[in-house]
């Protein structure tokens, strides 16, 4: 139980994290070129981390087949997935950019059974059409009237199937390995492969230097790409994906509660319906999911799975 508990704390503490990115990230976006701004951060924060790593001993990727993956994987999870988010946000409402990403979870579930291996119960099911429901519930009343252009809609679900593929190849290839390495080389590899289209789109970098942008970055950099990376791989390699993933329902949730402290948004009655419906899939989807720490076991090497 300890163990279960940990995960769920961890989980939990990584939604937040990821909810609380939004606002360094719109800052970034609205005062620097975006693509740019995603290709220093995941520079800077991707040298940082390899520095980090062989300091302390580290051991990166050694064969050709594991630098393979965790390049793919850097490109997947951050190089295309913040890609085509970052630029559908540029037109997209960021209510109808949250609806797109809770899509994320069920797409995982859907290919899980083939490409993970792991089953796709009733129960899961249930759980996922809830959670879904609950963040619709809480995001539909907020994403205004503007039309979603079908271009930015796509753009959007592109990062949701390029996170998607990104987990899958975690769990299949890198999760033997030291989380430590892969974080700070996935970065890099993520930057390396912005760089072109950062020259080809946006020309010259621009930024108009605050304090506020400064910032934002930091939190990005260390906070975001280096912690949460690390947080995410870690609870991937000691969970099922599927199960994992349900958490991303609590997004919007997180959102709404910082938004609620900070900029004394309101509360309504359909927003705790939400809420009701996201925990009460989470629960489901999380039932009879007991992961290899819970049993005291260690975790299998995703190719086993």
């Amino acid at each position: 139980m300890s163990h279960r508990l940990l995960g769920t704390l961890a989980a939990l503490f990584y939604i937040f994290l990821w909810a609380s990115a939004y606002v360094p990230s719109k800052i970034g976006v609205l005062d620097s070129s975006p693509l740019w701004f995603l290709v220093v951060r995941f520079t800077v924060a991707g040298s940082l981390a390899v520095v980090l790593a062989l300091t302390f001993g580290v051991q990166l990727p050694r064969t050709r087949r594991d630098w393979l993956a965790v390049v793919v994987l850097g490109i997947l999870g951050n190089g295309l997935y913040l890609g085509c988010t970052y630029e559908a946000l540029r037109h997209l409402a960021s209510g109808l950019g949250a609806i797109v990403a809770a899509t994320n979870p069920l797409v995982l579930a859907l290919v899980a059974p083939w490409a993970l291996r792991e089953p796709l119960s009733f129960s899961k099911v249930v759980g996922l059409v809830l959670g879904f429901g609950g963040v619709l519930a809480i995001v539909a009343v907020r994403a205004g009237s503007a039309a979603a252009a079908p271009r930015d809609v796509a753009i959007a679900f592109a990062g949701v199937l390029a996170s998607v593929a990104a987990t899958i190849v975690f769990k299949r290839w890198c999760a033997g390995l030291d989380l430590r390495g892969v974080t700070g080389v996935q970065l890099l590899a993520a930057g390396v492969a912005l760089l072109p289209f950062a020259v080809l789109t946006e020309g010259m970098p621009h930024a108009h230097w605050s304090w506020q942008l400064v910032v934002s970055f930091v939190y990005v950099v260390l906070v975001m790409s280096i912690g949460a990376s690390l947080l995410w791989f870690w609870l991937l390699t000691h969970g099922e994906a599927s199960r994992v993933s349900a958490y991303y329902f609590l997004t919007p949730v997180f959102g709404l509660a910082i938004a609620a402290v900070l900029l004394h948004e309101p509360v309504y009655l359909r927003d705790l319906g939400g809420l009701a419906a996201i925990a009460l899939g989470i629960t489901l989807v999380q039932r009879n999911g007991r992961t290899p720490a819970a049993r005291g076991e260690r975790p299998v090497p995703s190719e086993a799975a």
